[in-house]
């Protein structure tokens, strides 16, 4: 498990006690869910490794707004939190991850208490917004392949590594399309020398 004091560093100590107190440690596999659209909220994550994907879901077929990286947490937890409602979206593990729960209960004393919780969670939400509305204008504005294209090297870069291990459902399911257009879209970059398929998986060039 991660040393989630370092994910602090600059907090006071007077915080870092009481995270010690109340906060709790869980770590999740490659998978797994951890928050389903609906779910009242009892807890913030704080992601210490691995990463978070955050979605939406309607008529079988998903949409990816974000993922929470290490030292993030998920400003829509986060919200529902503070709004005392429900979650609007899911999040899963992207993989084997460790994350500190923040207690629900504990959130607004935080707040008012610690001005640097509230900075931590309001850069974050202005982070948020700005992927949010990148994915909007990619979904209004951009033709499939530049679509399909940014997403690859949005999990190159996540995932340091040129080749991607993904099947052509869940790329669908991530942006909101059918199996057979990623098919498609895919041998498009490949003809135009931007990925190429392998038996290893999608290498970006």
């Amino acid at each position: 498990m991660a040393n989630w004091q370092e994910k602090f560093n600059g907090f006071p100590p007077a915080f870092l006690q009481e995270l010690e107190a109340f906060g709790v440690e869980k770590s999740f596999s490659a998978g797994e869910k951890i928050i389903r659209e609906g779910q009242y909220i009892k807890v913030v994550p704080v992601v210490l490794t691995g990463m978070i994907k955050v979605f939406t879901s309607y008529e079988d077929k998903e949409l990816l707004l974000y993922y929470i990286e290490a030292g993030q947490s998920c400003i829509m937890s986060f919200h529902a939190v503070m709004q005392q409602g429900s979650s609007k979206v899911f999040a899963l593990a992207e993989e084997d991850s460790d994350l500190l729960l923040l207690p629900a209960d504990k959130m607004q004393s935080w707040m008012q208490e610690y001005p640097m919780l509230n900075q931590f969670f309001f850069q974050l939400y202005n982070e948020r917004y700005v992927a949010l509305l990148e994915t909007i204008q990619h979904l209004l504005y951009n033709r499939m392949d530049e679509r399909l294209y940014s997403y690859l090297l949005e999990k190159k870069r996540l995932r340091n590594s040129d080749t991607i291990q993904l099947r052509h459902r869940q790329i669908a399911a991530e942006l909101g399309t059918a199996r057979e257009v990623v098919t498609r879209v895919l041998k498009k970059l490949e003809l135009d020398g931007k990925v190429r398929q392998t038996e290893r998986g999608i290498e970006i060039l």
